[in-house]
Order: C-alpha cells, then sequence, then structure tokens
C-alpha cells in the first residue's frame, strides 16, 4: 500500500465531520462545519481495493463541540480523475454499534446511522432516541433531509438488517416539556 494512500484514507475520516453538519438544524443547531474533526479508535484498516476505511473499537468524532460515538465506521469513497487528496470524494458513511451524536444537552442515539452524501440523506435505524433536556422522542427510524430540512421518526426500522430493531409496538413516542405559566 502507497503510504499517500494511507494518508489519503485517514484524511477521508474527516469526512465523518460531514455527519454532524448534516445533524445541523435537525437535531443539532449551530453546528460549524467547517471546524477540524478529530478521531480516536482501536483500529484503523485501509481497504484501496474497496475504496473504503473501516475503523473499529470505541470510534470517537468530535468537531466543534460535537461528538460521534460509535462501535465501528466505515467512509466508502471513490477515487476522482487527476488523483491526489483532492481526488477523493466520499460516497457514504456508516456507523453501527450503539451509534450516539451529542452537542451540549441534545443527543440522537440508534443501532446504526447512515449518511448518504449524495443523496444527502442520514437515516438513524433501530431503537432511535432524541433527546434535548427532558424533551424526548422514540421511534424506530429517523431520516433527516438535508436538501429539504425535513426529518421524520417512524415507529419500525425497515431495512436495518439482523439486530435492528423498532421501538415498542412500532410507534413514535414522545415525552415534552410544558412551561409552567403562572395564572
Amino acid at each position: 500500500m502507497k503510504t499517500s494512500y494511507l494518508l489519503l484514507s485517514i484524511g477521508c475520516l474527516g469526512a465523518a465531520g460531514l455527519l454532524f453538519a448534516g445533524a445541523d438544524a435537525q437535531v443539532v443547531g449551530n453546528h460549524n462545519s467547517n471546524a477540524p474533526v478529530n478521531f480516536t479508535a482501536d483500529r484503523i484498516e485501509v481497504q484501496d481495493r474497496a475504496d473504503r476505511v473501516v475503523v473499529s473499537g470505541n470510534v470517537e468524532v468530535t468537531q466543534a463541540g460535537m461528538t460521534l460515538n460509535a462501535a465501528r465506521m466505515t467512509v466508502a469513497y471513490r477515487n476522482q480523475p487527476g488523483g491526489g487528496a483532492g481526488g477523493v470524494e466520499i460516497d457514504r458513511i456508516d456507523a453501527s454499534g450503539n451509534v450516539v451524536v451529542t452537542k451540549a444537552d441534545q443527543t440522537a442515539r440508534g443501532n446504526v446511522a447512515i449518511y448518504d452524501l449524495n443523496s444527502k440523506l442520514i437515516t438513524m435505524l433501530g431503537n432511535v432516541a432524541l433527546t434535548q433536556g427532558s424533551n424526548r422522542l422514540t421511534g424506530g427510524r429517523l431520516v433527516m433531509d438535508l436538501n429539504t430540512g425535513r426529518s421524520t421518526v417512524d415507529g419500525r426500522a425497515s431495512g436495518g438488517g439482523a439486530g435492528v430493531t423498532g421501538s415498542a409496538g412500532g410507534r413514535v413516542t414522545g415525552t415534552f416539556s410544558v412551561p409552567q405559566r403562572k395564572n
């Protein structure tokens, strides 16, 4: 393996910060997607022939006060004509294993998170929970459309594969705090 490919692939991990940027208006507001991205993990595997990087073992990615934790993350990319660092385009980021995205008092959790950069969709599947302070919303699947700014939670985790379950009874549930008003 060429060293330049290894360094380039490690640079691809910075694209995980795009997962954070996608959560911008939907789950976590006011995020600086241009800030530096840092990561730690127990292992990184560069799969040049498959055009992907697999990061595993206590994966933690941070950017501008936001953190993504997961057991495993796969970054799929393709080489663009011309080569070099500018010649790589990230197509998809998959995170699995108790995925948690946090910033301040806002948290999104799920068994799996998929960020399709081409369609600008972020999907969290399986035991999805969104919390902000004492407000909580749960379901089986969360889809954030970055094109429209619309987020949808439904009760069933469809297309999640083995081990991905929805909420109890396939329903969306929520608890929202009501400000106390003086009479």
